[in-house]
């Protein structure tokens, strides 16, 4: 009898964008109303990155009202989006250290007209 061991799944690392709001001690700047935060984070599937970073998010205090993913990196280059090395670089960061990396945030602010 040769049972074969199960190959762990390869995980991946997804590109996602979370819109976050505020909460007390998130740390965003004063006035701002949430953020924008580009994430790369590692998974077996798109699913659990969100899971991940999701978790993450919140132990540090933010609150993220919602996720989009938008695939590998190969699901990416197949798309036609031209992706630097820097950007490479941090995806390579999340895949080895099977972390989430917040690579940029971007406030959002009230335009002041009521």
């Amino acid at each position: 009898m040769t049972d074969k061991p199960k190959k762990p799944k390869r995980q991946k690392v997804y590109t996602l964008l979370v819109d976050v709001g505020r909460k007390d001690g998130d740390g965003l700047p004063d006035g701002s109303t949430g953020a924008a935060l580009v994430c790369y984070a590692s998974g077996v599937d798109e699913a659990e990155a969100v899971r991940e970073t999701v978790a993450i998010l919140k132990q540090a205090d933010l609150a993220p009202l919602d996720v989009t993913g938008y695939g590998t990196l190969e699901e990416r280059l197949s798309e036609g989006h031209d992706i630097p090395d820097e950007e490479r670089a941090l995806m390579d960061r999340a895949l080895s250290e099977n972390s989430v990396v917040v690579a940029q945030m971007t406030p959002f602010f009230e335009d002041g007209e009521a």
